[in-house]
């Protein structure tokens, strides 16, 4: 019994260390021609781990403020990969959203943990449809304090892939 012990413990600290380790490549068949794409960093699990508390504000008196977990404050300003759907905000802005257009944040069936705002590399501003399914590189950056803005942000983002 002591050795089942022994080995439970020892394959559940090689488990949790293999979910540490940082593979950045997966191969990706496209167009029958093999590339290379990065797993994400950035997950909507850990985007979805946060809080918030009640404070005044100016304007809107009592307010939900969000509050980023450490693991999201070590990763401000940090390249990241992130997937996920292409919602448009008007003309000239894209949000990556956890979810499809029917079922985002704006629909009121989800949280505004589920979504972030994208500023394209060199102010480009590609054509995408509603429901793309995107892999974006970026830079990521979190907002705790403007309550007109995002929560999460995805700077100089660039598609490293895009399903249809």
């Amino acid at each position: 019994m002591r050795n089942y012990i022994k080995l439970s413990l020892a394959l559940l600290v090689f488990i949790s260390m293999m979910s540490f380790t940082d593979s950045t490549t997966l191969p990706m068949n496209t167009n029958s021609k093999s590339t290379t794409v990065a797993n994400d960093t950035l997950t909507w699990k850990l985007l979805g781990d946060i809080k918030y508390i009640r404070k005044k504000h100016a304007t809107y008196g009592e307010v939900e403020f969000p509050q980023v977990n450490m693991k999201l404050k070590m990763m401000q300003k940090k390249t990241i990969f992130m997937s996920g759907f292409i919602v448009p905000i008007d003309n000239k802005n894209y949000a990556l959203s956890k979810n499809v257009f029917a079922a985002c944040f704006f629909c009121g069936k989800s949280g505004p943990e589920t979504i972030a705002g994208i500023k394209f590399k060199g102010g480009a501003f590609p054509k995408l449809k509603t429901d793309t399914y995107v892999t974006l590189k970026g830079t990521f950056r979190y907002n705790e304090t403007d309550v007109e803005d995002w929560i999460y942000h995805i700077e100089d983002a660039v598609i490293v892939s895009q399903s249809k």
